[in-house]
């Protein structure tokens, strides 16, 4: 019994050297994109003190909302830390091929994705920044259709695809996306939840038959072009672990 017991007690003590362990991480992987990331940690730390101490001098329990207002900026400084992580995972990418299917393979719960291109289109053989391509998700909104490379290209290979996935799977809603800083385009940092703030629009059950349904359509139709890895770009794991 005595050494189950000393099992039980040591369990959450490994359990939170590994949480720290890993915000640790975190904020070494962090750091290296992002140099001013633990001045706004520590900003926003003291700004929550600041206004809780504010609040308990007013109501005059200065001790109470002091010790609120660390536990608060703490909680504060994690957020600041996750955010600014993020935001490096996504610079380390941009601008690279295959950045757009990495940014929806972000996507975890109810979706289904994948980081291979459903469509690919090159201007010169061999030249990967005249690469245009466009990746695939579904999930309750619909099909989501996501471009990337030079905007008449990809418009054109969004039409194309979107008329292959209507054929498979009439009434169900295709949402088309160009990633890019342009007007009427989104910002790479921004493709994954602008995806997950669209509509549920079909059921569960509905998804699950779409999705066998574009499966038969297969993968990419023209070979992708040499010279272009659309697996390469691959989000910063660790750098995420903060969300």
């Amino acid at each position: 019994m005595a050494r189950k017991t000393d099992g039980d007690s040591s369990a959450p003590s490994q359990k939170k050297q590994g949480r720290l362990s890993q915000i640790k991480q975190v904020y070494q992987v962090s750091k290296q994109a992002d140099p001013n990331i633990g001045r706004w940690m520590l900003l926003g730390f003291l700004a929550t003190v600041a206004v809780f101490l504010i609040i308990g001098f007013v109501l005059k329990s200065p001790l109470l909302f002091g010790i609120m207002g660390v536990l608060f900026g703490v909680l504060a400084a994690t957020i600041i830390m996750s955010r600014r992580a993020e935001r490096a995972a996504y610079r380390s990418i941009e601008g690279q091929a295959g950045a757009a299917g990495a940014a929806l393979t972000s996507i975890r719960r109810g979706w289904y994705t994948d980081r291979e291109p459903v469509a690919a289109d090159v201007a010169r053989p061999g030249d990967v920044n005249s690469a245009a391509m466009v990746y695939r998700a579904l999930g309750r909104p619909g099909v989501v259709l996501v471009g990337e490379g030079p905007t008449g290209r990809v418009q054109k290979l969004l039409v194309k695809e979107q008329k292959r996935v209507e054929r498979v799977a009439p009434g169900v809603p295709v949402t088309t996306l160009v990633v890019g800083e342009g007007e009427g385009q989104v910002p790479l940092s921004k493709v994954a939840s602008k995806v997950q703030r669209l509509k549920p629009a079909i059921t569960k059950d509905e998804m699950a038959l779409v999705n066998k349904r574009l499966k038969a359509l297969g993968g990419i139709r023209p070979p992708i072009p040499q010279g272009i890895d659309p697996t390469r770009a691959r989000m910063d794991r660790r750098a995420l672990r903060g969300k």
